[in-house]
């Protein structure tokens, strides 16, 4: 007898080791997932921002500038109109030549003229139109550089001559070197990245008209997903009856749900714009759009989240007299709100990532103004994202990794928000 109960606790305690070590593997192999998980999260996020930062700060050249009144008032009346007539493109060549002495031929101007921005001429017209003080004399004014200078100068591209990587010629480089060591080169805010839209040079580049755009398209989709959605939720389970017709509506609801994005562009495309003959490009097309695509989505979470309403509650609601209509908006909905708001902020932080739906009903488009309306052509951040992908320039390399981590922020504001959101509801109810 003695040896049988030995037996038997040697035989438990083996299976309790052995038990044990199965434990403590799953343990260490769920912990291995989660540290890999979060190493590659880590490792994504470092080498967009390690990228993309660069394209928050620009390079600037501290041009010392002769306004010289034949210049600048070509009519010589003092007048805005005249000011703004001023060939101020010809004053920074100019400066830039008075800057490196020898460089008086066309070839050599036009060479350090593209060491600055496009934009350079018409922020000096700015600055004088501002300060019409200073005609006649001289100042010292901060020009964005180009692209390829700011990309040499802040050692973005290899700077050795056989191998450089830089589109500056070697008398450019040379150049901007030369400022470098003088002092005249700074490094800024680059506003014009959020207060600019979209242009053929980099250094002009930004995202106001995109931002905008995918503004206007979250508002519409807001409105229209949601309100639908928790509506159409409460129908299904609070007030539908269960047959086989509420079973195959729900069914297609689950299906909706893993569509493809790319069909619900097609879908825009062949009705809403073919069809309902709404205007292309624009975000109330996008945000329809994307408020279809979104709608399974919280459907699925409104109904679960009133799923997980007690039915003590119901019942109490009712026995004191409440009809099922007083029931569901007092009651239920209510306790159901933190699971629908949350839903909701998800899905629309997915629709405001999505890019296949919106090339499809040709939010594709090169636009430079940030829409006024819903109705008129807008382009949206992702759509933005995919044309700088594609440019082969490399300061849009740039400009994309910079642009991926705006959107990047703005999604983890949304999820942010789901959860104070939930929170608020909370403690609320």
């Amino acid at each position: 007898m003695s040896t049988s109960r030995d037996s038997l606790r040697h035989r438990v305690t083996a299976s309790l080791a052995k038990r044990y070590r199965r434990e403590r593997r799953f343990r260490a192999a769920g912990l291995i997932a989660v540290l890999t998980g979060l190493v590659f999260l880590v490792f994504f996020f470092v080498s967009i921002a390690r990228f993309g930062l660069g394209a928050f700060t620009r390079t600037e050249l501290l041009l010392p500038v002769a306004l010289y009144e034949q210049d600048v008032d070509p009519l010589g009346d003092g007048s805005r109109a005249s000011i703004a007539e001023g060939n101020y493109s010809r004053i920074i060549r100019d400066s830039l030549s008075s800057l490196f002495p020898g460089t008086e031929n066309i070839a050599d101007r036009r060479a350090l003229a593209a060491l600055v921005s496009l934009d350079a001429p018409y922020l000096l017209r700015d600055y004088v139109l501002d300060n019409p003080e200073a005609v006649g004399g001289r100042i010292r004014i901060a020009l964005p550089t180009s692209a390829s200078v700011d990309q040499f100068v802040t050692s973005k591209v290899d700077r050795t001559p056989l191998t450089s990587t830089s589109t500056l010629s070697t008398r450019q480089a040379a150049w901007a070197i030369a400022l470098e060591e003088e002092g005249l080169l700074r490094q800024s805010l680059n506003s014009r990245f959020f207060l600019g839209g979209d242009s053929r040079e980099p250094e002009l580049a930004g995202i106001r008209a995109a931002l905008t755009g995918s503004l206007f398209m979250l508002l519409v989709t807001f409105f229209l997903a949601i309100p639908i959605g928790a509506a159409a939720a409460l129908y299904l389970e609070e007030f539908a009856p269960k047959n086989r017709w509420t079973d195959l509506i729900e069914i297609n609801i689950n299906n909706l749900a893993s569509v493809p994005s790319i069909v619900y562009g097609l879908l825009g495309l062949a009705v809403i714009i073919n069809v309902a003959g709404l205007p292309r490009s624009t975000p109330i097309v996008g945000g329809i759009v994307l408020s279809l695509m979104t709608l399974p989505v919280v459907i699925i979470a409104a109904r679960a989240s009133i799923k997980a309403v007690p039915p003590s509650i119901r019942d109490a609601a009712l026995s004191m007299g409440a009809s099922p209509t007083q029931t569901v908006f007092h009651h239920v909905l209510p306790l159901a709100m933190p699971g629908i708001m949350t839903g909701s902020i998800i899905g629309m932080a997915r629709a405001l990532g999505e890019t296949a739906p919106l090339l499809m009903i040709g939010m594709v488009a090169f636009v430079v103004d940030p829409p006024g309306s819903i109705y008129e052509p807008a382009t949206a951040l992702p759509v933005q994202i995919y044309l700088w992908s594609d440019s082969p320039e490399r300061a849009f390399a740039e400009k994309t990794a910079a642009a991926i981590l705006v959107l990047l922020g703005f999604l983890l504001m949304m999820n942010l928000l789901a959860v104070l959101v939930r929170r608020h509801f909370e403690r609320h109810r």
